[in-house]
């Protein structure tokens, strides 16, 4: 049930990002490029759908579910201040959406769409993730003993 609900959730996340074009690099870059004169706003609406649908929900989750449907309990961010880690992510998270247009998420959704730059992208996000880990987990491990 559980692996349901998340396909199912992953379905509409991408429909609603190759309907909204977040798939399209141009697309992307055009909103970002907010100096250029040919700036294409189009994407703040998709960010404010985004932020309504997220905060509608949040508030179901606290006010009226104690529990989920196919989990014991809720997980939730506990964390509340922002450490090196976070602003380190979060540069190099906006550079790479920056320089290439995509971010995972919109990349995992064009894979079937965008050939050969989609693949190379989703590939050196595979990269840096097992990176992530290859150098951060020794980090934490000897920074916690």
């Amino acid at each position: 049930m559980r692996a349901l609900f998340a396909a199912i959730a992953g379905l509409i996340f991408g429909l609603g990002l190759t309907i909204s074009e977040m798939v399209n690099p141009a697309k992307v870059l055009a909103f970002l490029d907010i100096f250029s004169g040919a700036w294409d706003p189009s994407l703040m609406f998709v960010m404010g759908a985004g932020v309504v649908v997220y905060a509608a929900g949040y508030q179901i989750i606290v006010r009226r579910r104690e529990t989920p449907l196919v989990e014991p309990h809720f997980s939730i961010p506990v964390a509340h201040r922002i450490d090196p880690p976070l602003i380190g992510g979060a540069v190099i998270f906006g550079a790479g959406w920056g320089l290439v247009g995509l971010c995972p998420g919109p990349a995992f959704s064009a894979l079937l769409l965008g050939g050969t730059p989609v693949l190379v992208f989703m590939a050196a996000v595979v990269v840096g993730m097992v990176g992530f880990e290859w150098v951060w987990t020794p980090l934490r491990s000897r920074a916690n003993a």
